[in-house]
């Protein structure tokens, strides 16, 4: 099994590559020329020598493998990446809030001493895909979320330390939004919402640029592997807490939409890019 990649900084080129791969491999058939990829990160402000070094740590990290594709050399998707990417397509894609009626998965596990780095990688791969620390050894998450918390234990062989419960909504002293704001850095989670609309509304377009013409296919795939990018962590740090345990003045409303916004506009003509890249035939209205 391939774990989500929690250690590439967003902008980065490291980053950047897995934002593309993710995007745009599969629809390629799994595999793409170096070349080609070199020349989509590119698009988005990587040099060549940066992208290179960039490909060689993603396929470290087990992503890709080298493959010759169509008499070229080339990666292909290492095994067990699909399951992983598609993971990622149902957070980045179909972000979930929690309704204030839909069950909770709570995580209470035991890790002995001596196997103290186990629990240190549990503990950062729940809270990477959203858990909130209740206490040490009791952890929380929206219920839909609970296979994706059986496969990083199944996969840290830690299952036979933990149990999961499947529970209404908790029952804290005092209001359960004062008990979400312990057990969820929701700063941290407002900051990155901030974060991404003061990056993404304000280079924003007024008018469609696949109606006017007024984006180049290039840019449009730039601007939308850029905003990928940036959004892909939030949607795994934040879990989608009802509306119930959050502040009134929440920026995650305005930037799902925003996202959502940008997707409408700018991923069709990225795909263009893509196709034009590949096959080295501009659409006409790409261009």
């Amino acid at each position: 099994m391939i774990l989500d990649d929690i250690d590439a900084r967003p902008g980065s080129a490291t980053s950047l590559l897995r934002t593309v791969v993710g995007l745009y491999l599969r629809d390629l058939g799994g595999a793409v020329a170096t070349a080609d990829l070199v020349a989509l990160l590119d698009a988005v402000g990587i040099r060549p020598t940066g992208a290179r070094s960039a490909i060689s740590r993603v396929k470290a990290k087990g992503l890709l493998v080298a493959e010759t594709v169509d008499g070229r050399p080339g990666y292909r998707l290492a095994p067990g990446a699909d399951a992983m990417l598609a993971r990622g397509d149902r957070r980045i894609f179909a972000y979930r809030q929690q309704a204030d009626d839909d069950p909770w998965c709570l995580v209470s596990f035991s890790i002995p001493e001596g196997r103290r780095d186990a629990r240190h990688q549990l503990r950062r791969h729940l809270g990477w895909i959203g858990c909130g620390t209740v206490a040490d050894g009791l952890w929380i998450a929206p219920g839909h979320l609970i296979i994706e918390v059986e496969e990083i234990l199944d996969h840290l062989d830690l299952r036979g330390a933990a149990t999961l419960f499947s529970s209404g909504t908790p029952r804290p002293a005092g209001s359960f939004a004062d008990a979400a704001a312990r057990w969820w850095d929701l700063d941290r989670l407002a900051a990155l919402h901030r974060a991404f609309l003061a990056e993404h509304d304000r280079v924003r377009p007024r008018q469609d640029p696949v109606a006017d013409g007024a984006e180049s296919a290039r840019d449009a795939f730039s601007r939308w592997v850029r905003a990928v990018d940036d959004w892909r962590v939030i949607p795994y740090l934040d879990p989608g807490l009802p509306p119930s345990a959050l502040p009134r003045d929440w920026p995650g409303t305005a930037s799902v939409a925003l996202f959502a916004d940008l997707r409408t506009r700018l991923e069709p003509l990225a795909a263009e890019h893509v196709r034009a890249v590949v096959t080295g035939v501009a659409s006409p209205a790409g261009r």
